[in-house]
């Protein structure tokens, strides 16, 4: 995927199996579903050199989930529209991470462990708490003050906490509508129960810049934080009770 991926199990007896799951899982995830590898099944598909009938159900399913945000954001979020590294106009990658992140998640939960973080490049699942006094701090990184905080979330789990910016890899998130980097935004966080809409939430809506707010209070459970290029911080209202610290 192109990122570090961090598993921090706070459980006091970890099965001697569940982390290496989780490594296989991301790793098929990448081979996958990454548009860097021009042979990977998403690669193919995009170039038309593999039928979408001819993918497996795990392909069809997250490009299904995938059509069903386009829809739900009147095509802000379309992976069918987007420039990819292998020359194709198909990345799924706004998704898969968080999809990929929350299944690993409920892989952990399934080995029984109950209290742990998993962070793919800002992508976050959390369980739990890191200790039973203590809740999760997740820090939301200043898109300009590489060693600052804009924020901290707090929170116990399960909470998925997913964040969109340029800081990494420039500007790179394009608006599928006019082929453009958006401009407006420096930082999009979304927070709410699934990664794996919380991560496509996010990117919609760093696409949708000041108006993605009020989008975002539209749907229940889920809260954002943003930061614009002019340097403002705004959250919706909802976002506050993870912020228990003055603001």
């Amino acid at each position: 995927m192109g990122m570090a991926v961090s598993i921090d199990i706070r459980d006091p007896d970890i099965p001697s199996h569940a982390v290496g799951e989780i490594v296989a899982w991301l790793h098929h995830v990448d081979a996958t579903f990454s548009t860097y590898i021009d042979d990977s099944p998403i690669s193919l598909l995009g170039r038309g050199e593999l039928a979408l009938e001819d993918t497996t159900e795990e392909v069809r399913a997250v490009l299904r989930l995938c059509e069903q945000i386009r829809v739900e954001t009147d095509g802000v979020f379309d992976v069918f529209e987007v420039p990819a590294p292998n020359g194709t106009t198909l990345d799924p990658s706004g998704l898969v991470k968080g999809w990929s992140i929350e299944r690993a998640a409920t892989l952990l939960e399934a080995a029984g462990c109950a209290n742990f973080c998993i962070n793919a490049g800002g992508d976050i699942a959390l369980r739990g708490r890191p200790t039973v006094d203590e809740p999760w701090r997740i820090g939301i990184r200043h898109p300009e003050q590489i060693h600052e905080l804009a924020a901290v979330v707090t929170a116990s789990g399960p909470l998925a906490v997913a964040t969109s910016a340029t800081y990494e890899r420039g500007a790179h998130i394009i608006d599928p509508r006019t082929g453009q980097p958006t401009t407006e935004v420096a930082s999009a966080t979304v927070v709410g129960p699934d990664l794996t809409i919380a991560d496509a939430y996010a990117t919609a809506m760093f696409v949708m810049g000041l108006d993605g707010l009020d989008w975002i209070a539209a749907h229940p459970d889920y809260d954002a934080y943003m930061i614009t290029r002019d340097d403002r911080a705004t959250w919706t209202p909802g976002f506050q009770r993870y912020r228990p610290e003055p603001t």
